[in-house]
């Protein structure tokens, strides 16, 4: 097995082909869960969801959506996990779902995933470009026009990728572990200040107040949305050391650890405003003034100062993340030759860093295409290109994530009746599958409210139509391939490597 070149012998392809593969033991558990973490831009969640949430959601009970979140989402991964003990594969979703509810669902799902995390990196691009835009305006009265950050950051994730896995998560431990920190600043210092000028308030936290306010279901939608690519992590069991042991337990640390996070710096901003102080801030012209305020009166001005810089830099962790797992679904779907071209191109793994380059180019040319289409119709770089690509790409996974819950119970029902369980197996899927089918009627509920500015948008409304779309294009080819190549509908959502197999 010649892995330093990234290639190994053709396994289950019926033929002397060679398939490539991404580089094994690039990453550990830390590095899986900085990964994961990193998807979900704490920063960004915290001061880009929670003073909207405070203001038009669910009022002061936006720590406590927070709270019903991570719990709906940690029975969602007790199934998750449970596959993941057994199918260790880069299409995590694709090769979940193939394997429980079969290869036309499967690959249905698989471009859905793809398609969601292809949409993520623009949005976030997005954002990155109007928080680096005007942070170095106010702070250096130097004014750049946003699509040159934009270039940048498609230049840093095409860079990360290329020379694999190991060089991403170098950059994102520096990334995320500064954002975190000065997040986690501010919520000590209010709890070590008495919880701020009115003291402690359970109200925040009381899971009642998730369901009351302005609109509970933007706000528990906004919680949710806060969490999107936690599921990452199945797609990196391929490139981990001891898959079986450490995707597991990422998951579960990923839901849970930024949970608690969540919900304990969202609660300590509102009580170091004050509630009513807290809903009147993230109400006003500057929403952000709803963490900055906090942050100056109980760390310093400097801190306000550097939380703004993060904020740039945690979009650009965010971004780079999603680049990734956007590379390993192409990948994915590249290599067990979906299209026969596709295995000599964006199922190519690189010789020397055993990256998934090519796929990572070709999703740099994708996201620069969203990109200058964005800027062609004039879209502003936060309330459109982020907004309305955020909520497409959303809605995708939501979806996805509620099939592959099913997929859990189906394959559970056949295969290793060893590890079927009455709860890990059977009533936890169950419960997380209709919890997210629950999350994306939120979503289609509330998209006009979600979307703000754009909420008549043409983007907007194809949403629901898009992400059919895509589904159905699955489903019809899948068809096509079972009637008309039977040999490449056999390799659907099937790894094709020893290591990877399905236990």
């Amino acid at each position: 097995m010649a892995v330093d070149e990234g290639v190994v012998p053709a396994a289950e392809t019926g033929g002397d082909e060679t398939i490539h593969r991404l580089k094994p033991n690039a990453v550990g558990l830390l590095g899986v869960v900085f990964m994961a973490v990193a998807t979900a831009a704490p920063i960004t969640a915290m001061t880009g969801n929670v003073p909207f949430m405070v203001s038009s959601g669910n009022g002061v009970g936006a720590p406590a959506s927070y709270l019903v979140a991570m719990v709906v989402l940690a029975i969602f991964s007790v199934g998750f996990t449970s596959m993941a003990k057994h199918i260790t594969s880069t299409g995590a979703f694709y090769g979940f779902i193939s394997y429980g509810l079969g290869r036309t669902v499967g690959l249905a799902s698989g471009l859905l995933a793809t398609f969601a995390y292809v949409v993520f990196e623009p949005a976030l691009i997005g954002i990155f470009s109007t928080f680096a835009t005007t942070t170095l305006r106010d702070q250096t009265g130097v004014r750049l026009p946003w699509w040159a950050f934009a270039i940048l950051m498609l230049a840093v994730n095409a860079t990360g990728t290329w020379f694999g896995v190991s060089v991403a998560e170098k950059l994102l431990v520096v990334l995320l572990a500064t954002e975190v920190t000065v997040l986690a600043a501010m919520a000590v210092s209010v709890a070590l200040h008495g919880g701020g000028p009115h003291g402690f308030s359970l109200a925040p936290v009381d899971p009642v107040n998730a369901f009351k306010g302005t609109s509970a279901g933007l706000g528990l939608f906004f919680a949710f949305w806060s969490w999107v690519g936690f599921e990452s992590t199945a797609m990196y069991g391929e490139e981990s050391r001891d898959p079986k042991r450490i995707i597991p337990r990422a998951t579960m640390v990923s839901v849970l650890g930024v949970g608690v996070f969540y919900v304990f710096v969202s609660w300590m901003a509102i009580s170091g405003n004050g509630e009513a102080e807290a809903v009147r801030a993230a109400s006003s012209a500057n929403p952000l003034t709803m963490f900055f305020a906090p942050t100056e009166r109980y760390v310093g001005h400097w801190a306000v100062d550097v939380m703004q810089w993060l904020m740039i830099t945690g979009s650009l962790a965010c971004g780079m993340a999603f680049h990734n797992c956007a590379a390993r679904y192409l990948y994915a779907l590249g290599r067990e030759g979906v299209l026969p071209s596709l295995r000599r191109t964006i199922g190519r793994t690189h010789a020397r860093h055993g990256s998934p380059h090519i796929a990572g180019l070709v999703q740099t040319v994708v996201a620069a295409v969203l990109i200058g289409a964005f800027w062609a119709a004039g879209k502003d770089p936060y309330t459109g290109t982020y907004v309305l690509l955020a909520i497409l790409g959303t809605m995708a996974i939501l979806v996805v994530q509620a099939v592959c819950s099913f997929a859990v119970l189906v394959y559970f029902r056949s295969h290793h009746p060893e590890s079927r369980h009455w709860f890990r197996t059977f009533t936890a899927p169950l419960v997380g599958g209709a919890a997210m089918l629950g999350v994306v009627v939120l979503l289609v509920s509330n998209m006009g409210a979600a979307a703000g500015s754009e909420s008549g948008s043409l983007v907007l409304r194809a949403t629901p139509w898009l992400v059919a779309a895509v589904a159905l294009v699955g489903v019809s080819y899948a068809s096509y391939l079972k009637r008309r190549a039977p040999e490449r509908y056999a390799l659907l959502g099937r790894t094709v490597l020893e290591e990877t197999k399905e236990r």
